[in-house]
């Protein structure tokens, strides 16, 4: 992956110690094929690996954050009845994506400049720190899929928004705003489309600023001391997947949203 790449899916930067990853696919807002969820997982393997970064920041070229998987490449490719589909969100482990993001022992700041919406919020609360465009919105729509999140909506977002609220968002699929996404404590700050950037690096630097060995373990403590180990969970999110993808109110779910009408679920 090269940073002067600017036709990669996914962009790797590294300037004054911060490494900022950038999702790049703006004609498909930032959807998740089998490519990008590939080198999403290098670049986040990367900046541990990068004795140069000290921070890192991921964000996704405008005009969204990251919309989720691509329905047409990945949710809607045809499976085999018996084999266990081919999506990288659907594996007998926790999606690559998700642990490479979670195993980063580097602070990790995640800049949402539009959409977040499944798989996006998910990476979104795989950040220790997540900062807002007055433009964001967020949504973990699984539910209208006929599929239940990956770890990080199990995992993370109760610890965030409380149990009762990660229930609400979870059952309901709904799309919140950046302002209400502040108020519930999802995001720490909402601040002018524009300034984003501007400030996410700001935050970064002021992060780089302080020892590395100190930072690592300061993020460890928090880690250890707020969330358990994701990959049982995430184990038993993966299989829970894999059989719902079978179910013919997923397969109505895809369908509905590639025709664009309203689904008709039926329980099976």
């Amino acid at each position: 992956m090269s940073e002067t790449d600017t036709a990669a899916s996914v962009l790797y930067e590294v300037k004054d110690h911060i490494a900022t990853i950038t999702l790049n696919r703006p004609e498909r807002r930032n959807a998740l094929n089998f490519d990008a969820y590939d080198r999403l997982e290098r670049a986040l393997r990367r900046s541990v690996t990068d004795a140069d970064v000290r921070c890192v920041i991921v964000t996704g070229a405008d005009p969204a954050f990251c919309s989720g998987d691509d329905v047409r490449e990945i949710m809607a490719a045809p499976k085999p009845k018996d084999a266990a589909p081919k999506s990288p969100t659907v594996r007998h482990q926790p999606t690559p994506a998700a642990m490479a993001a979670l195993e980063c022992d580097k602070p990790l700041i995640a800049a949402i400049n539009g959409a977040a919406i499944g798989w996006g919020m998910e990476l979104a609360l795989y950040a220790d720190i997540r900062i807002a465009s007055d433009k964001a919105k967020f949504s973990e729509m699984f539910i209208k899929r006929g599929l239940v999140c990956d770890v990080g909506g199990f995992y993370r977002l109760p610890s965030i928004v409380g149990p009762a609220k990660a229930a609400e968002l979870l059952f309901t699929g709904d799309v919140i705003d950046a302002q209400e996404a502040e108020r519930i404590g999802l995001v720490t700050r909402t601040v002018p489309h524009e300034q984003l950037m501007d400030e996410a690096r700001a935050l970064a630097a002021r992060i780089a600023e302080n020892p590395p060995l100190a930072l690592r373990y300061m993020k460890e403590g928090i880690r250890k001391g707020t969330y358990g180990d994701p990959r049982e969970l995430g184990g038993w999110a993966i299989e829970t997947i894999r059989a719902l993808m079978q179910t013919e109110d997923h397969k109505e779910g895809v369908a509905s949203f590639l025709e664009k009408r309203p689904p008709a679920f039926k329980g099976r």
